[in-house]
């Protein structure tokens, strides 16, 4: 039992390669959080605490901002591997 609730908690941790991730894809396009943000349907300030790494989106936020980024959540999930340590 133990050992199950290690795993479930290793999981609602944030996750900062994904936001790292966001953030890569953000700049390299020239967007601010100002201006990515309403597009994705998020408040700018809840974007900076997801590239932050200090909180996991939510699945129908990540296909948001995805969308917003003009990517696949493929894409973002592919970037997102190369931040993981």
């Amino acid at each position: 039992m133990a050992n199950r609730k290690r795993k479930t908690a290793h999981r609602n941790l944030p996750q900062p390669a994904l936001g790292t991730a966001i953030r890569e894809l953000r700049q390299k396009r020239g967007e601010t959080l100002k201006t990515l943000a309403p597009r994705a349907g998020v408040t700018w300030g809840t974007l900076g605490v997801i590239e932050r790494g200090e909180a996991n989106p939510t699945w129908g936020t990540v296909q948001a901002i995805a969308a917003a980024l003009g990517v696949r959540v493929s894409e973002l999930a592919k970037a997102a591997e190369r931040f993981e340590g």
